[in-house]
């Protein structure tokens, strides 16, 4: 059995650069010439001239908050995508909100490579308990999955009764979804009496593997890996393994040109330096050019030992601005003062996110404008707004750090 998905993994990084940066140009081009918001971003770049990353690091960063702008003054999209290939297609709508389309073609996420990575093959069954509702998490894995050859359960979120009923009786090879529900479902079977042992792998998403979370997962007979995705992308990076253990750092897909750039500039950052990570696409249909994530990460040096020669990155390592991964869900210091200003009881908030035992935990600290708060009526709003269910605590003072959302989560354990 091949231990790569195909020859592409395994090329040399002077192939893999020259086939990138041969196509740049061209793609470049079509995007100026068809995508509005393209036509007057790189109305003064020659597109023909990004030939390398030097002179990609010409074009500026397009930030989420300076995309959602436009995607308000012009939607859904804020003419990123292009309009004649925009028919028979999904939209999601992810927090803050940002508005998607669905890539055109087969796997258009680019999440076979992690599957294939985690060692699930052809006829593999595949429980997917990621969301399929309004964002597009649940349809990345479910279209990578089949892409590779595998069959998919679509659990989706809550429920979870019934999909270890469902696991149960029609026995998954493999689970997919976020880190921390298939402890969730794991535990209810254990709970109910159900045996759920046939789910040897996994590929989760959506919040970080904690190594504690992937020890009591090894321990239990499931060899998980972490696949990085984004609502924007797809697909990012994955871990990779060997002899059934997760390899440090993460390797970088196939068809992205990823960057690392200190935050708030333009400008890339030498190897092990943290950054923001960039990514430019080769998607005709929603074409990003120099997006930032807003994730940190940092580019590892050394090649992978599995074999696969492109460029890796240490994962997932926190926010370069505020907003934050919840359960899955991101949130955003937008949507916490709008908590704010929908509460006339309100002065001021700031959320913060910890963590009990293997669950994430949020916690709206609140301030009174005079006297008591209705804090079960500002945990409704919270709700509503962050699609996400938290305590509110009301306190006296807030630290003047400019925090909005203060991440006390530990990333080493």
């Amino acid at each position: 059995m091949s231990e790569h998905f195909d020859e592409l993994e395994i090329r040399s990084v002077e192939e893999r650069e020259n086939d990138l940066f041969s196509r740049l140009p061209d793609f470049l081009a079509v995007a100026k010439s068809s995508v509005p918001g393209w036509t007057s971003r790189l109305a003064e770049i020659d597109c023909t001239a990004i030939t390398s990353r030097d002179l990609l690091a010409q074009i500026p960063v397009l930030r989420k908050c300076e995309l959602m702008a436009a995607q308000q003054s012009s939607p859904p999209f804020g003419g990123f995508a292009n309009p004649d290939m925009l028919e028979g297609i999904r939209i999601f709508m992810s927090p803050g909100p940002v508005w998607e389309p669905q890539p055109p073609g087969i796997d258009p996420w680019l999440a076979a490579r992690s599957f294939f990575a985690a060692g699930i093959r052809k006829g593999d069954l595949v429980h997917n308990a990621l969301s399929y509702h309004m964002t597009p998490g649940g349809f990345i894995l479910d279209e990578g999955a089949r892409a590779l050859g595998a069959n998919v359960f679509p659990g989706g979120i809550g429920n979870t009764q019934m999909q270890v009923e469902a696991a149960a009786f029609i026995k998954p090879d493999a689970y997919a979804g976020t880190p921390d529900y298939l402890k969730t479902i794991l535990d209810k079977a254990d709970e109910m009496g159900r045996d759920l042992s046939s789910i040897k792998r996994g590929v989760v998403s959506g919040g970080a593997l904690f190594p504690s979370m992937r020890e009591e997962y090894s321990g239990r007979g499931v060899n998980v890996i972490q696949a990085y995705a984004t609502a924007d992308f797809g697909v990012i990076a994955y871990e990779s393994t060997l002899e059934d253990a997760a390899l440090p750092g993460m390797v970088c897909n196939e068809n992205l040109i990823v960057e690392i750039v200190r935050p708030g500039t333009n400008d890339p950052v030498p190897a092990g330096e943290v950054g923001e990570l960039v990514v430019t696409n080769f998607n005709p249909a929603y074409p990003l050019v120099r997006f930032g994530t807003g994730d940190l990460s940092a580019i590892l040096d050394e090649p992978s030992p599995c074999g696969r020669t492109n460029m890796r990155i240490k994962g997932w390592m926190g926010r370069a601005d505020q907003r934050t991964k919840i359960k899955g869900m991101f949130v955003d210091p937008k949507q916490i003062d709008e908590v704010v200003k929908s509460c006339v009881d309100v002065s001021s908030a700031r959320l913060v996110v910890s963590r009990n035992e293997d669950a994430d935990i949020m916690t709206l600290q609140v301030i009174a404008v005079a006297g008591n708060i209705d804090l079960e009526a500002v945990a409704r709003k919270l709700s509503d707004i962050c699609s996400l269910k938290g305590e509110v605590e009301q306190v006296y003072t807030l630290p003047n750090d400019g925090k909005i959302i203060d991440d006390q989560r530990d990333y080493t354990k």
